[in-house]
């Protein structure tokens, strides 16, 4: 949890860590999926996932330590776009 300079805690960090996961998890259920920048230009969601992963240094990636790990997660991935199939 954070503390401030005189090392008491308050509001979001005073609360426990599940508390805190459940406040923000609603963070991204307040918008609709159709108005989310992401599901709007998957080039800006491709772009913003670059960034991200550039700013890690190779050796701490998970997926570059664990290659299983990305395999499930490009096929988690597949499933959940439909495996390449049009969605209508």
């Amino acid at each position: 949890m954070a503390q401030n300079q005189d090392g008491s805690n308050r509001g979001f960090a005073a609360m426990d860590e599940e508390k805190q996961r459940e406040i923000a998890s609603k963070g991204g259920e307040s918008v609709p999926a159709e108005k989310r920048s992401f599901s709007q230009d998957p080039e800006l969601a491709r772009e913003a996932g670059r960034k991200g992963g550039e700013s890690v240094p190779a050796e701490k990636r998970s997926f570059s330590q664990d290659p299983e790990l990305a395999r499930e997660a490009g096929r988690k991935g597949g499933e959940n776009s439909g495996g390449g199939q049009s969605q209508e």
